[in-house]
């Protein structure tokens, strides 16, 4: 499988809305995507293979400080690299930019997800109670 990163733009907005939707049972809206596709701050990735999106990743960049706002790959492609793929890309984007440290928060249970960012230096430094309405988050962090 050809995987190919590509820069979210208003006309594949409806193509990461299928991923989202997919991956998270408390979705993001269209709106807020709306908002971060106006933002300078960020940037967002989609992960393509076999001529469709399977998954993406965004982040806000301000100034060398990355917050990484989602990772999702859609459920008929996942345990096939390309979350760490997705990572990866938005991490060699942003350090190009001048970025020397990156924060996220992933929910307790998501032991995957956790694994995945351990893999790329990421280490637990807090929580937050209650980040997810029904579950704590993990805040990670990796500094360069």
């Amino acid at each position: 499988m050809e995987l190919k990163m590509i820069p979210l733009t208003h006309e594949r907005l409806e193509d990461l809305l299928k991923v989202e939707e997919n991956a998270f049972s408390k979705p993001w809206s269209r709106q807020q995507f709306l908002g971060e596709l106006a933002s300078d701050a960020t940037r967002y990735f989609l992960a393509e293979a076999d001529g469709q999106i399977v998954g993406y990743a965004g982040a806000w960049l301000i100034v060398d400080e990355v917050q990484i706002t989602n990772i999702a790959v859609h459920s008929d492609y996942r345990r096939r690299g390309i979350g760490k793929a997705l990572l990866t890309h938005l991490l060699n984007a942003t350090q190009k930019e001048g970025a020397t440290f990156y924060s996220l928060e992933v929910r307790r249970s998501n032991l995957p997800a956790q694994a995945l960012y351990k893999s790329q230096g990421f280490s637990v430094q807090g929580e937050r109670k209650n980040y997810y309405g029904d579950e704590d988050a993990l805040i990670m962090l990796k500094e360069l």
